[in-house]
């Protein structure tokens, strides 16, 4: 697809208004475009870079339109139309090269300029690309955006009975070996930590899950130290190498092994930059001009990834980008609901398990495990597998703080998660 510049609409645009430019086109940056329309639709002129030639999509549902599930026009949440409908201008397949702070203009990749009284960075992560020899090999793919998706689907339908390879055992690499695997590709997962999703589950969750993964065919070397990728005199990729192990055969490798803040255009700026983008807790930069959102941000020492803390922190920027200045990004705990081919995960709080006791169930007949964490009577973590109907009334006890001791003998079937906090009472009603 080509670059385009889809100018807003002539009855929505103003000189007299200021001008606001976002740049990144992804879900942060517009969920704060959606919220500032809400608040003050009327008060900015509005210009959207994106380096995609497209709107904006679902990046949680790449995974389905891998495997075939659905489509990319699917998970589309801001079509062109939709920014034209809006007034906004979408400058798309084109990269924001420079800032010019004390001009107050931005330079894209085109030749261009955008001024603008305020700017918003949402410019996201970058993937993380392990750097062994071989890595710059033509089939090495990452697990990121549209375009690898299309990448891997069009491989996938040159490789049937072949083997490919997915680094990293987290979240997005056993998505991209279900989306493989339903697309007729053998596929070996290798991960070098000794078992699955190790941020998100405990290890006897993992190994459930891994033995689910086995018997729908897809392979697993866990706990092992990639080397190097083997590619031949013509030029064709063999295999992948290892420290401590044989040479695993394969025609196509996917690097899914996590993700860096893309915070390049911020350091050139001269923004204050330490992992991330330094910002307070209303997600203004150093320059008091500039905010940021998303996965470029760092606040208080923390990075972010996960959807729900993305959102809060639009909520917030577009409140004081509306002028309203009544919000601040507080950090709240955080629960994972994963569904993972089929299988359903669900994890919260604190289950490093340091200092910590535990309550146990396990029904094998059922296939459904789970795990809960408690300090001092209070419930600080859980892990649950198979069923997570209990999850949010889990999570409620966590963040809360609430003293379990009554229920500790049936918590872990029945938890009592009733409550006059107002806040609780919110998020069961949002589950």
């Amino acid at each position: 697809m080509q670059a385009q510049i889809l100018p807003a609409t002539p009855e929505n645009s103003s000189p007299k208004r200021a001008r606001l430019v976002v740049i990144g086109n992804g879900m942060a940056a517009m969920r704060t475009v959606e919220e500032l329309l809400h608040l003050e639709p009327d008060l900015y002129d509005i210009t959207v870079i994106g380096r995609e030639p497209h709107g904006n999509y679902n990046r949680i549902m790449l995974s389905p339109v891998l495997s075939g599930e659905k489509s990319f026009q699917d998970i589309m949440l801001h079509t062109p139309e939709w920014y034209v409908m809006h007034g906004i201008k979408l400058i798309s397949g084109i990269v924001a090269e420079s800032v010019h702070r004390k001009r107050r203009e931005v330079t894209l990749s085109n030749g261009d300029v955008a001024g603008y009284d305020r700017l918003l960075i949402a410019t996201g992560s970058n993937p993380f690309v392990i750097p062994m020899p071989g890595h710059q090999h033509p089939a090495v793919i990452q697990f990121r955006d549209i375009q690898d998706v299309e990448k891997m689907v069009e491989a996938a339908a040159n490789l049937l009975g072949q083997r490919a390879i997915v680094l990293g055992g987290g979240l997005l690499g056993l998505e991209a070996a279900n989306g493989l695997a339903k697309r007729g590709v053998k596929v070996t997962v290798v991960h070098d930590i000794d078992y699955l999703l190790n941020r998100q589950l405990d290890r006897e969750a993992a190994n459930l899950l891994q033995a689910a993964l086995e018997r729908r065919g897809i392979e697993f070397a866990i706990g092992v130290k990639s080397d190097h990728i083997v590619i031949d005199e013509a030029g064709n990729m063999r295999g992948l190498a290892f420290k401590d192990r044989e040479m695993i055969e394969c025609s196509m490798l996917v690097m899914a092994v996590g993700v860096r803040p893309n915070v390049a255009l911020a350091k050139s700026m001269g923004l204050h930059v330490d992992k991330a983008v330094l910002t307070d807790d209303t997600m203004q930069t150093s320059d008091p001009r500039v905010y940021a959102v998303g996965e470029c941000v760092q606040n208080r020492g923390a990075l972010f990834g996960l959807v729900a803390p993305l959102f809060d922190q639009a909520k917030v920027c577009a409140s004081h980008l509306a002028e309203h200045g009544i919000r601040r990004y507080i950090q709240k705990a955080t629960a994972t609901t994963l569904k993972v081919t089929g299988v359903n995960l669900y994890s919260a709080g604190d289950f490093s398990g340091e200092g910590s006791e535990t309550l146990v169930m396990r029904d094998h007949s059922n296939a459904v495990y789970k795990k809960l964490f408690i300090k001092n009577n209070k419930l600080v973590g859980a892990v649950l597998y198979g069923d997570i109907q209990d999850g949010v009334a889990y999570f409620d006890l966590i963040q809360r703080g609430a003293d379990i001791s009554a229920q500790r003998h049936t918590l872990i079937f029945t938890p009592d998660h009733t409550s006059s906090d107002s806040s609780a009472k919110e998020l069961q009603g949002a589950a």
